[in-house]
């Protein structure tokens, strides 16, 4: 099978990341395996689009900066990028990440079988303060936007991608339609998630027989703030996941919106608060803390989780699931 052509899209908001934002469209160029495109997608910035259109106006290799063309949030920015991509995959890099040089590379490899549709990655954190803390569990590094512990590893099929490190066969998004807008990041308000799972599963029910993977070979490095090293950031976002999961559950049902949670409940982080424990025992530094942060993750979850689903059944938030005019 001859390999695809890949476009990778970018969705940027704000000038505070500028030097994320330029180092993240470099390691796209730095690719062994070209991309054949790559969209910056500004969300409602005209400052950072006009900024952005300077920077890359005489530049090497193809960028191109494009305004998000529906409302305010990170699932728009993305339907923006699809509209107006050529390639026959479209690849997604978060604007504080940067990819290896085969990022791209695998990503191509794992669409060689016709029926895959989805190909995701692994997503290392790069913390600001130059380590984890102590206190902060594996098992939970999802909160940050990475790759956390409980997922298989190597290329295995799973139920959905992790949409900063990922990519879609565009024939994808005709089956099933865009993001969904109303459930992913908007900026800097409440960190709601859970928009590629949601895509992901629809995907899923438009073809059977669709295969979706992640590869973890395919690694980029996400930056993690020190503002969301802290715990108050850790315990506001496991509770939005909550509220996400409470929507997705909605619009595909219960059975398939929570079936890797049930594993990763049951299985992964009881775990976690084993070694926890184990680790505060032989006097390690963090394992109480770690313990800790498990339990209070999933009360957080459960409690976002269970007043998302009250708010769902008195007609609460809805979010929208538009056709995407696909490009090329």
């Amino acid at each position: 099978m001859t390999a695809p052509a890949i476009s990778v899209v970018i969705c940027v908001y704000t000038e505070d990341r500028w030097e994320d934002i330029l180092a993240a469209v470099a390691s796209v160029r730095a690719q062994s395996y070209p991309a054949l495109e790559t969209l910056l997608v500004v969300d409602h910035n005209t400052a950072l689009l006009d900024r952005l259109a300077a920077e890359y106006k005489e530049a090497d290799g193809p960028v191109r900066v494009l305004a998000n063309a529906g409302p305010r949030g990170l699932s728009a920015g993305r339907n923006t990028g699809v509209a107006a991509a050529e390639g026959a995959v479209i690849a997604f890099l978060d604007d504080d990440a940067v990819a290896e040089r085969d990022w791209l590379r695998h990503f191509a490899e794992g669409y060689a079988d016709p029926r895959v549709l989805a190909v995701g990655g692994r997503t290392e954190p790069v913390w600001a303060s130059g380590r984890r803390p102590d206190w902060f569990p594996e098992e939970f590094d999802w909160v940050v936007g990475c790759t956390y512990r409980g997922l298989p590893p190597g290329r295995v099929r799973v139920r959905n991608v992790l949409g900063g490190n990922a990519s879609f066969r565009r024939t994808a998004f005709e089956l099933a339609g865009g993001f969904a807008t109303g459930i992913g990041r908007d900026g800097d308000r409440r960190p709601l998630g859970c928009e590629e799972t949601e895509l992901c599963i629809r995907i899923s029910r438009a073809r059977p027989d669709a295969v979706l993977l992640i590869d973890d070979r395919a690694v980029i490095h996400h930056r993690v703030p020190e503002v969301r090293e802290r715990f108050a950031y850790f315990r506001t976002r496991t509770y939005a996941e909550g509220l996400s999961k409470a929507l997705v559950a909605r619009s595909v049902g219960a059975a398939k919106g929570l079936e890797s949670e049930r594993r990763y409940t049951t299985r992964v982080l009881p775990a976690g608060i084993a070694r926890g424990l184990r680790d505060a025992a032989l006097a390690r530094p963090g394992g109480a803390g770690r313990a800790g942060a498990i339990v209070a993750g999933v009360l957080g979850a459960a409690g976002g989780y269970l007043v998302g689903s009250v708010r769902a059944r008195r007609g609460g938030p809805r979010f929208a699931v538009p056709p995407v005019e696909v490009g090329g």
